[in-house]
């Protein structure tokens, strides 16, 4: 039977910033967060997030889609990581969809804040 961590509620904060949209099983890893915090203790995560200003949405959609791959396949000779980068920021959920995965998650005083029109988001939960 494998070993839990013992980590239980050991920690005042848990941070994740621009990586929990590659994780496999994202509820799983918030569970989990919640699980090695202490009462009192905050969750925080930065990840790049939905476009909410008018405009800026279709620059940011054509830049993504066109310069990144670009700039990565100039610099490091492949561009296909760099499609991959884009293409996981754009299915990762929206703003209020990871607030609600962060509430389910048990975590209270859910919220977020836009950065950069929504390009980055900081989501944050407490756990009471």
């Amino acid at each position: 039977m494998p070993r839990r961590c013992r980590f239980r509620q050991s920690f005042d904060a848990y941070t994740i910033a621009f990586g929990i949209r590659n994780v496999p099983d994202i509820p799983k890893a918030l569970r989990e967060a919640r699980r090695v915090l202490k009462r009192g203790g905050r969750f925080l995560c930065l990840e790049f997030s939905e476009v909410d200003v008018p405009m800026l949405d279709k620059v940011y959609d054509t830049f993504s889609f066109n310069a990144i791959p670009a700039m990565g396949r100039w610099v490091t000779g492949d561009g296909d990581p760099y499609k991959y980068l884009v293409e996981s920021i754009r299915n990762f959920p929206n703003q209020e969809r990871f607030a609600d995965m962060i509430r389910e998650a048990g975590f209270e005083r859910v919220g977020y804040r836009n950065y950069s029109g929504g390009i980055a988001a900081l989501h944050y939960g407490w756990k009471l």
